[in-house]
């Protein structure tokens, strides 16, 4: 059965990567174009363009999946199976149309919950206690498409969203080969998404979701703190000076307002919550500076209750 891989981050690698291993006939991998990064704008390749030359795999990297010449391209390539991870771009019915069997789609949440860009952090800024990751058949609709297989996970209420995104690079690749197994043999099953309100568009993350509101419940806090890793990373400013938040955990019972600081030491630095609770920030890091452990931070950067 003749594959074409399109993907483009590290979590497709980890689904390239359990194809390749698996011995599943991969016909050629599709990535992003190579993009200027850093100071001096030299072109990188993505993870999957690295992965794939390190396995001799084909690699083509066009502007646009919408061009008549890498439609006939891809049509050239026969593939049985198209299957996507993470491409990063919406793909033309023209193309949904070219594989002889399906073109499915790796998709980290349990869907319909989730549909959108930014699943993985949504499931921890929610709290939730339970993911996972949807193997689709792609429809014209961004996640949409019906369902062929999931697989769940327990989400542990101290991992943080890069964390759980390298888990579920993982479990998506165990998924997308057992669901090659299905198309292969036949027994793939296609079950429609019903959505409905009940159900979060996990939209695209920015840096107005950073400033953290110590009115805001200390858990809740904490979630941010867990789901806005590794960007835009949740904020705060104490005593002056701005720090990005990369570790909490709950505190003790208070009765100081919301915001107060409340002691600084190897505990980390503790601040009074909007819910009676106080949170230990225990890694940080100040504007110029680096990440560092909160009590490491506050050797060199004392500071007076």
């Amino acid at each position: 059965m003749r594959i074409v891989f399109m993907g483009t981050p590290a979590f497709a690698v980890s689904v390239l990567r359990r194809l390749v291993e698996d011995k599943w006939e991969i016909a050629a991998v599709y990535t992003q174009p190579d993009k200027p990064k850093n100071r001096g704008m030299k072109l990188l390749a993505t993870p999957v363009k690295e992965y794939a030359l390190t396995e001799n795999l084909p690699v083509y990297q066009p502007e646009s999946c919408r061009d008549e010449a890498v439609l006939e391209q891809i049509r050239g390539l026969t593939p049985d199976v198209i299957v996507v991870a993470a491409y990063g771009k919406l793909l033309p019915q023209a193309l949904l149309d070219i594989p002889r069997i399906a073109i499915i789609n790796v998709h980290s949440s349990l869907l319909p919950q989730y549909r959108g860009a930014a699943p993985i952090n949504w499931a921890v800024l929610n709290g939730d206690a339970e993911t996972g990751v949807t193997i689709q058949y792609m429809a014209a609709e961004l996640d949409a498409g019906d369902i062929l297989l999931t697989k769940k996970t327990l989400i542990d209420p101290e991992e943080d969203a890069g964390q759980l995104y390298d888990r579920l690079a993982v479990l998506g690749g165990e998924a997308a080969s057992e669901a090659l197994s299905r198309l292969r043999d036949g027994t793939a099953e296609r079950t429609p998404q019903v959505y409905g309100p009940q159900y979060q568009y996990a939209s695209l993350l920015s840096r107005e979701m950073s400033p953290m509101d110590w009115n805001r419940p200390a858990q809740q806090l904490i979630n941010q703190v867990r789901g806005l890793i590794p960007w835009p990373c949740a904020v705060t400013e104490v005593s002056g000076v701005r720090w990005k938040v990369f570790c909490a955990c709950m505190g003790n019972p208070t009765d100081a307002a919301p915001g107060s600081l409340l002691s600084a030491g190897k505990n980390g630095i503790e601040i009074a919550c909007g819910d009676g609770r106080s949170l230990f920030i225990t890694e940080l890091q100040a504007a110029g500076g680096k990440r560092m452990v909160a009590a490491d931070y506050l050797r060199g950067h004392p500071i007076k209750l």
